[in-house]
């Protein structure tokens, strides 16, 4: 190779030593390199992570192993190498970092455990080895490991802002878990477990012992066998809660052979006790072949424990799979067989299935828990309880009761009082009814009063059951066979009917005749209640009596049924909502909310015809099926009718509440138009009549159904757009009206919509705060805001400016905004000075006591608060002084008034904003005099489009370099 090399040309031979760099430089960057990971972010009150899934495992990349360490607060990646400690290593690494976003230094544990069920898989499982042998950080030292038997424990600082990336040297490639503890919490837990493991461990032992001692008293076979199965189970649980390897001194490596031998151990222990207990030998004599050869390949299991304990585990979960499912087919053959012992193994393997199940739900990982693993250990433990009750039960019930104890009379009256029943017998040759215990008194009756005569039940009987009860006996005595199965409605001394069920047979005399008609009789008024009520419940609404929604639909239904042949039928659908219903009821209760609602309906019961029906389709909505007038003009003036009924005062606790309705309705004209979406229309049209303010009556038109669908898409669009960062911010510039220098700036929403273009906020902020959007959306915004600012002042220097950001409602209620804040102002470097955070009075006034609460933290962090839109609304005066408020911004509505009185009221609220050293911002401002004038007034700042339109950032960067030369950096 090299004198063909040689022959080359001189431009060849350089080109191909190029080419064989290059495939040297890439084959190296392949194998013994690797990206950077992103951080995972540790805050103080952290007090357990999952790092499992941000590790990245790297394999067979050999002793050496070279990473690109996580950005640091300078924003550099640098690289590492790594070399292995341990000899024979195979080269298998895992990375993650770690960033403290606190201000304190942490102290934290690593913890890898050795051995998790979660996740382990059903074969060839993953039997638990020692994880780590060490972890190399990008700064300081190797970590320390801290002795635990039962994980790899390191011990790791981490400096307050610092972001450390980490090398872990693996033994082997698998790693279930690893997760970041806080010291104390990791010893809690650990403590934790330890009492319940000591507990479920005593059992187990007691539960072993007594089975066994049970054993040695009463010798029947199925004692040794769950004895055997109890034993199983007690050496599962010592190997699975690292008992034994307090007991012995073993390896990692024996700790497999172990815990495979449990597994086989218990898998065969069930299978003995199963063909045990239920005398499989006795059914069929090749159940014993089959169980025979099913426990030698099982004992196999203990052999191949010892070579390869994965295989040998995974076939024994298998086994103790098949076991159960074996087992439940032949408990239910053997059941329908009225074999007692399979009857009364179902609760036993009931459970030992659901266990099953949520062992497989582990193994598999799809519970991800670390309670899961000792929840199953006690859950073993209880199998074997109930086995325990199980055999207890046959080993000493033998011989308790004998044949022939009672008569036969004796043991039909000990049943009969059992049951409570009541013994009704009707002497027919006397005409006497007797009641055994009496039945008058059940009744509030006196004793008696239902003893003698059958015509003297008549009068207590319903009249509606009284032909029928007197029809009943006279059938019976005509006949002179068959049998009294009767119910009919007593009235008892309060005047309520109690439902009674006769069961009787007539006794024939020697002439063929009835002399006597015996049998019981039964109160079943609770249960004809009970029967009664599901019914209403299940078609009515249970608060005003109305039908309910599914009934509505069905009338509905009916009714385009009978106008789609009949020409006189054209019904109309209209939905009711009331309007501020949710105000009533968290001011007044959910008490007096349900009245209003009683009240309502009272009322609109009073407009309707019988052909009509109203429903309770939801909370606070109405249904109603107008069929009763067809012309359009009387339609809408009965809803209009319905508008006023609903708006009349409501007198409540010295209250007089008004209410008000939004009504949609659609009138039938299609054929075929079924009543799901006749229905859906009316309610659109509802919706659309709350949507432009409430107290109106809004006809359907067939474009709601498309604003309805551009909603919703507008909705899933800017979810998109938050998680794609399609938002934008602009910038609108702050003048200060004294001097017109660049005093601040508002920062401005914006969307540029993919198919739609520019988006204005007023069309997608409502959307968002109708959603659960509107917190991320806000966070975005104070995060994008602080974030231009640090870098406006990175290019040009410390800036006298400020920069305002709205808050929302949904922010402000929020009990994360303060720490979110925090955070934000930390990571960026921020003054929090420089920030104005602005709120409307509408905000503030949703839940005062808690904005008063949040504003005073933020305030307290060093931000500036500003009541925005101040001369609009309320106004309330009381706000600037109970918010802590430093900002008033007028609102353009009150700078531009046209009125004589404008400058009066700017007067006024201008020097009392002084004089509560308050600084004053006047949006809308349109000509230079007005600028003017209000500066001669003390407003401090001017806002608008005189001053400038909203800037992008970088035009906002370029503005504040002309504005501010001086303040750029050398």
């Amino acid at each position: 190779m090299m004198v063909q090399w040689l022959s080359l040309p001189p431009a060849a031979m350089r080109l191909a030593r190029l080419l064989v760099m290059l495939a040297i430089c890439l084959a190296t960057f392949a194998v013994g390199e690797a990206l950077a990971v992103e951080p995972v972010k540790i805050a103080r009150d952290d007090n357990a992570l999952d790092l499992t899934t941000t590790t990245e495992i790297y394999v067979n990349q050999g002793e050496a192993f070279q990473v690109s360490t996580a950005a640091g607060d300078d924003g550099i990646r640098r690289r590492i190498e790594v070399r292995s400690d341990s000899p024979g290593h195979q080269g298998d690494w895992a990375v993650f970092a770690l960033a403290n976003v606190s201000e304190e230094q942490l102290e934290r544990l690593i913890v890898a455990p050795h051995f998790r069920l979660v996740g382990s898989r059903l074969f060839w499982p993953d039997l638990g080895a020692q994880r780590i042998n060490a972890i190399t950080p990008s700064e300081g030292f190797a970590l320390d490991r801290v002795p635990s038997p039962d994980a790899d424990v390191f011990r790791i600082t981490l400096n307050p802002g610092s972001v450390i990336t980490f090398v872990a040297e693996l033994s082997n490639p698998e790693l279930p878990q690893i997760y970041l503890w806080e010291p104390d919490a990791y010893k809690d837990t650990v403590n934790a477990f330890t009492l319940y493991r000591g507990i479920v461990l005593g059992i187990a032992g007691l539960l072993a012992v007594f089975l066994t001692i049970l054993f040695v008293v009463k010798g029947t076979s199925m004692l040794p066998a769950a004895a055997a199965l109890a034993w199983a189970v007690l050496a599962y649980i010592c190997v699975d809660f690292g008992f034994v390897e307090k007991l012995i001194s073993i390896t990692a490596s024996d700790i497999r052979i172990w815990r495979a031998s449990a597994e086989v151990a218990l898998a065969s222990s069930l299978v003995i006790f199963l063909f045990t207990y239920l005398n499989l030998n006795r059914w069929h004599v090749h159940l014993g072949y089959a169980t025979l050869a099913w426990m030698l390949g099982l004992a196999a299991l203990f052999g191949v424990a010892i070579f390869d304990p994965a295989i040998a585990s995974g076939i024994a979960r298998l086994s103790f799979a098949l076991t159960g499912v074996v087992g439940i087919a032949l408990i239910i053959y053997l059941g329908l067989n009225r074999y007692d012992r399979a009857v009364l193994l179902v609760p036993t393997w009931a459970l030992i299935l659901v266990w099953l199940f949520g062992s497989w739900l582990t193994v598999t990982g799809q519970l991800d828990n670390d309670i899961i693993q000792p929840a199953l250990g006690g859950g073993l433990v209880l199998i074997v309880l109930l086995i325990g009750f199980t055999v207890m039960q046959h080993a000493f019930a033998g011989g308790a009761y004998q044949q022939g104890l009672f008569s036969d009379l004796e043991r039909q009256s000990l049943a009969l009082t059992g049951s409570g029943d009541t013994v009704w017998d009707w002497d027919v040759a006397r005409d006497r009814i007797v009641t055994i215990p009496d039945v008058s008194t059940r009744l509030g009756l006196s004793p008696g009063s239902m003893h003698g005569a059958a015509r003297n039940w008549l009068p207590r009987l319903h009249p509606d059951d009284r032909d029928r009860f007197r029809a009943t006996l006279d059938v019976l005595l005509e006949h002179r066979k068959g049998r009294l199965n009767h119910e009919f409605r007593v009235r008892a001394e309060d005047g309520h009917f109690h439902w009674l069920k006769i069961r009787a047979r007539p006794v024939l005399g020697s002439n063929g005749e009835v002399i006597r008609c015996v049998g019981t009789i039964i109160d079943v008024t609770e249960q004809k209640n009970s029967v009664d009520r599901l019914l209403s419940d299940a078609m009515h609404d249970n608060l005003t009596g109305l039908p309910n929604r599914e009934v509505f639909l069905d009338r509905l239904q009916g009714v385009l049924s009978l106008a789609t042949s009949a020409d006189s039928v054209r019904p109309t659908v209209l939905a009711i909502d009331i309007d501020r219903y949710k105000q009533v009821n968290d001011s007044l209760g959910i008490a007096a909310g349900d009245n209003i609602l009683i009240a309502i309906t009272r009322r609109l019961r009073r407009l309707l015809r019988p052909q009509d029906t109203l429903a309770r389709l939801s909370g606070d909505e109405f249904g109603l099926i107008l069929v009763s007038e067809r012309d359009p003009a009387k339609v809408a003036d009965f809803a209009d009718a319905i508008s006023k009924a609903i708006m009349v005062p409501l007198n409540f606790a010295n209250r007089e509440v008004v209410l008000t309705a939004s009504i949609g309705l659609v009138s039938w004209v299609d054929q075929q138009e079924s009543a799901v979406s006749l229905l859906a229309d009316a309610e659109l049209a509802m919706y659309r009549a709350k949507r432009a303010g409430g107290n109106r009556v809004e006809p359907f038109r067939p474009a709601f159904r498309t604003v309805s669908t551009d909603r919703l898409q507008l909705e899933t669009d800017l979810r998109r757009a938050i998680e794609r960062k399609e938002l934008t911010l602009a910038y609108q510039p702050i003048v200060r009206l004294s001097d017109g220098e660049l005093a601040g700036f508002e920062s401005l929403m914006r969307w540029d919509h993919p198919k739609r273009g520019t988006i204005p906020p007023s069309e997608f902020i409502p959307i968002a705060e109708m959603s659960d959007l509107i917190t991320p959306l806000g966070l975005f915004a104070i995060e994008r805001a602080t974030g231009d600012l640090a870098e406006w002042e990175n290019q040009t220097g410390d800036l006298p400016i400020f920069l305002s950001v709205n808050l929302s409602s949904a922010q402000l209620i929020s009990t994360d905004l303060y720490d979110d804040i925090r955070a934000l102002l930390a990571r960026t470097s921020c003054d929090p000075k420089r920030i104005k955070l602005e709120l409307t009075e509408s905000v503030v006034m949703e839940n005062p006591e808690q904005a008063r609460l949040v504003l005073e933290k933020l305030r307290e962090t060093g931000l500036s608060l500003a009541l925005d839109d101040f001369g609009t609304g309320y106004s309330s005066l009381a706000y600037l002084t109970r918010f802590p408020f430093d900002t008033i911004k007028l609102d353009k509505a009150l700078v531009c008034d046209p009125s004589e009185k404008r400058l009066v009221l700017l007067r006024s609220v201008i020097q009392m904003a002084r004089g509560l050293d308050m600084a004053v911002v006047a949006e809308g401002i349109e000509t230079d005099q007005d600028a003017a004038e209000l500066a001669k007034l003390g407003c401090d700042y001017g806002q608008s489009y005189l001053f400038g339109p909203p800037l992008s950032s970088d035009a906002a960067m370029r503005l504040l370099k002309e504005r501010f030369p001086l303040m750029k950096r050398a």
